[in-house]
């Protein structure tokens, strides 16, 4: 009995000590991340899992355009263009940024709790079934979780990365349901013609190619994590297209802005011939993105079909 008392007892001290050092190593990871210093409010709804008052939060209905953050260390939760008004007293939302949010059932058992995936602060609950959007999703958001940041100045947060690879569509389908990305838009880059229309494009004569510009989180992916899946997305083997769709503005193409992308671009390509790939994917330095016509942007998203050249394929 002794001999088993003090095994128990043994396990009891290990499992104290282990929460002790987890304890120890969550308050050193939070003093390596340097998370923004909170208020007593703040923490008290953030950190201890509260709820301002309904209808007294700053964000309960904004509409300028931008991207909702996180409080606490700033990544990035929701684009405006998911918000909506959904007279419930706190700032509401039918979707969020890929990543970006986790999902725990609530300590009252029966909701369902929302944190920011990249610090764990807590920012609301999530709703199923109420019909207010046709996502049927309602993610009810303390403002005071939240911080905002005016499209104007998302380049100082965020970075952008531009990629080419065939039919603008399918790119930009695959690229925007990616970890951390805010926003992917369809585009031509790489020519001389300035605003050029997509029929300027397709007659071949302004050098420009169909590319997709990303803006994403660096707290979230960085710039290899979406150049790899870039090559994961497209066949970078196939020289006068991709897919059925050929011709110039259809060639696979990574732009690069600084040295150290460029260096990025061109181990991942190394790689890939080691593994016998022939690549063909040029790289190349960032020129002007055109933004391309409003038909094309989001062109699976609201047409609901799927890509018909762009196949997600593992290749790293």
């Amino acid at each position: 009995m002794s001999d088993l008392f003090k095994s128990k007892a043994t396990k009891a001290m290990l499992i104290v000590l282990l929460g002790l050092f987890s304890a120890q190593g969550a308050e050193e990871k939070r003093m390596e991340k340097k998370y923004r210093e909170l208020t007593s409010e703040e923490a008290r709804v953030i950190l201890k899992k509260g709820t301002e008052a309904p209808f007294t939060g700053k964000y309960e209905k904004t509409k300028e355009p931008g991207v909702y953050t996180c409080r606490q260390c700033g990544a990035a939760l929701y684009r405006a263009e998911d918000k909506f008004i959904a007279h419930c007293g706190w700032p509401a939302f039918d979707d969020e940024i890929p990543g970006a949010v986790r999902r725990n059932v609530d300590a009252d058992g029966s909701r369902t709790e929302i944190l920011c995936a990249s610090c764990g602060g807590h920012l609301g609950h999530v709703f199923k079934g109420e019909e207010l959007t046709k996502k049927n999703v309602r993610h009810c958001v303390n403002s005071i979780s939240m911080d905002f940041v005016a499209e104007k100045n998302l380049d100082i947060p965020f970075k952008r990365a531009v990629f080419a690879g065939g039919c603008f569509w399918g790119v930009e389908y695959y690229l925007q349901k990616a970890k951390g990305v805010i926003q992917a838009v369809s585009g031509y880059t790489g020519g001389t013609v300035e605003n050029p229309t997509y029929e300027e494009v397709c007659r071949k004569k302004t050098g420009h190619v169909e590319a997709v510009e990303v803006l994403y989180d660096p707290q979230q992916t960085n710039f290899e994590t979406l150049a790899r899946l870039f090559f994961e997305i497209h066949d970078p083997t196939q020289a006068n297209g991709q897919g059925p769709d050929l011709g110039e503005q259809y060639l696979s193409v990574l732009f690069y802005k600084n040295p150290e992308e460029k260096a990025v671009a061109e181990k991942l390509i190394g790689l890939l011939k080691e593994k016998g790939l022939q690549v063909v994917t040029r790289v190349e330095p960032t020129k002007t993105f055109w933004k391309a016509e409003s038909r094309h942007q989001d062109y699976y998203f609201v047409t609901g079909k799927q890509p018909y050249c762009h196949r997600p394929e593992k290749r790293f």
